[in-house]
């Protein structure tokens, strides 16, 4: 049978896991996994629930959770897990995460269908990235023109059904507007370190204060600039030996592995946002 992943988030209160559980078994239905976590700070709860379901039993199932979702209050997605996730990558010159997702697509480990690769730099740029079968999409980025860009960038996710944005070392801001628009489907990558440096060069400035902790965070895109839910995060010691050179070459390894792990677990329905914070769960 089909295997579907019901996410959901609501307050908190007694008979909601009898209620899902108990609405799958009218339907036959099989739970093969089942993850939940009670936010005490918000007195919210999270779950997250595979089960198996025969096709026909489905549209009624789904009208079923709808009617629980209204009496626990619940926001809640349902989705086939064989129907691929729809996903943009954005990226700039520096193209070393967006080479590391293509990979792990092409392997099968990230499965998803790609809608487009977009960049604010030539085709040219990637030359040695193996596109095919990849739209690619050229949109410069000029100062004069970033609202004109934008336009161009949200009608291209929205006329391919994009789900999710990934920012794969995309060097661009985005503004408030698309932001908003994009909330809680648009996840970046970017250094951070103990103490952060933000602006040109942070490897450099990280050498020059002598840091002995690098690393790399995932986060889902806001308004506020990289403050955003943290979806993901790793660190790697580093001292006094390593070169900016050395710090920019392990920085990279950061970043790829944090952002793989990061979309990974938004592909598996993995990640549920609570507030200014996201419930992952983690395998």
């Amino acid at each position: 049978m089909p295997h579907y992943v019901l996410t959901l988030s609501c307050p908190d209160r007694p008979g909601i896991v009898n209620a899902v559980t108990g609405h799958l078994l009218r339907f036959e239905g099989n739970i093969l996994e089942a993850q939940q976590y009670n936010d005490r700070e918000t007195d919210r709860f999270f779950m997250r629930t595979v089960f198996a379901l025969a096709p026909e039993s489905l549209p009624q199932a789904r009208e079923g959770f709808d009617a629980l979702a209204r009496a626990f209050g619940m926001d809640w997605s349902l989705r086939d897990r064989s129907v691929p996730r729809r996903v943009m990558l954005l990226a700039s010159k520096f193209d070393h995460c967006l080479a590391d997702v293509l990979y792990r697509w092409r392997i099968g480990e990230l499965p998803m269908a790609i809608t487009a690769v977009v960049a604010n730099h030539p085709r040219e740029t990637y030359r040695h990235l193996d596109f095919d079968g990849i739209p690619f999409h050229y949109l410069p980025v000029e100062k004069t023109r970033r609202h004109e860009q934008e336009v161009q960038l949200a009608g291209l996710i929205e006329d391919t059904g994009t789900e999710l944005v990934v920012l794969a070392r995309y060097m661009q801001v985005l503004s408030a507007e698309l932001a908003r628009t994009l909330a809680g489907r648009c996840i970046n990558i970017h250094h951070s370190f103990l103490p952060g440096f933000k602006g040109a060069r942070p490897y450099h400035q990280a050498h020059a204060r002598g840091v002995k902790l690098i690393g790399a965070t995932a986060h889902f895109v806001t308004a506020d600039l990289d403050e955003g839910p943290i979806i993901e995060q790793d660190t790697q010691r580093v001292s006094h030996h390593d070169t900016p050179d050395d710090l920019i070459r392990i920085g990279r390894d950061i970043e790829r592995r944090v952002l793989a792990q990061a979309l990974r677990y938004w592909l598996d329905d993995r990640i549920l946002l609570n507030g200014h914070r996201t419930v992952v769960f983690a395998v």
